[in-house]
């Protein structure tokens, strides 16, 4: 696991740790040398980690990991990389792979921005998930949101040829902005047509965090996208 310490640039999230369950912490002592990955500038060697080559997933800000452990379990056959910088939700995911027997989940507690940055080959993944990004509503902080085009700058060439990236939220104005961003962005084209929602796929886990929108009577809104194949950039 990595520390996360200020180094100037506005980030997506607060690191709100809180306390750990005896759980949590007893599965990042010991499950973490199996299915963690430390953050490191090298690259990674994605086959080397999961000792397999294989259809990946990169999943950022996976909360406890609801979603990765429902696909996961479901498509053995795929590898997932869990990305998220709170280390109670981490604990829980390392926890719950141990438990159901999966070897197909690495796991990062880390600035998912300094993961891409440095660590990541291009063209390492065949989609990326990002459900329920924090939706920092109060205007003054929408600087903080994930997704603008610094940020898929650095996500896109991670896609491989016909890659694809699908988001969930449950906040209108929030999915606004990111179709607006995602839409204008020459290496994406939009499945459902420019200015429209996707419906909810099918092998889309419920999380918590859409149980909890739901309940709120929040609407929620699905964004799925591939890549331009004229823009994939060469690997590095």
């Amino acid at each position: 696991m990595s520390d996360n310490r200020a180094t100037g640039r506005i980030r997506s999230y607060v690191l709100r740790q809180g306390r750990l369950t005896s759980g949590q912490a007893h599965a990042l002592k010991n499950y973490w040398s199996k299915f963690g990955i430390d953050h490191q500038v090298p690259p990674l060697d994605l086959d080397k980690e999961f000792e397999r080559r294989a259809p990946r997933t990169i999943d950022i800000g996976v909360g406890m990991g609801d979603t990765s452990l429902k696909m996961a379990s479901c498509f053995p056959e795929n590898d997932y990389l869990a990305i998220d910088v709170h280390q109670p939700g981490t604990g829980s995911l390392l926890r719950q792979i141990e438990e159901k027997h999966l070897r197909n989940i690495r796991v990062m507690c880390h600035d998912v921005v300094e993961i891409l940055s440095g660590q990541i080959p291009n063209q390492s993944f065949d989609q990326a998930f990002i459900f329920f990004p924090d939706p920092w509503p109060k205007k003054r902080h929408h600087k903080r949101r994930l997704i603008n085009n610094s940020f898929l700058n650095l996500l896109v060439p991670k896609l491989k040829e016909n890659g694809c990236v699908h988001i969930a939220t449950d906040w209108q104005e929030l999915a606004e902005h990111m179709m607006a961003v995602c839409d204008s962005y020459s290496g994406l084209i939009n499945m459902a047509g420019a200015g429209h929602f996707s419906p909810r796929p099918h092998w889309r886990p419920l999380t918590k965090f859409e149980k909890r929108g739901t309940n709120l009577s929040h609407q929620v809104f699905d964004l799925s996208y591939f890549l331009n194949s004229k823009a994939i950039p060469e690997k590095s």
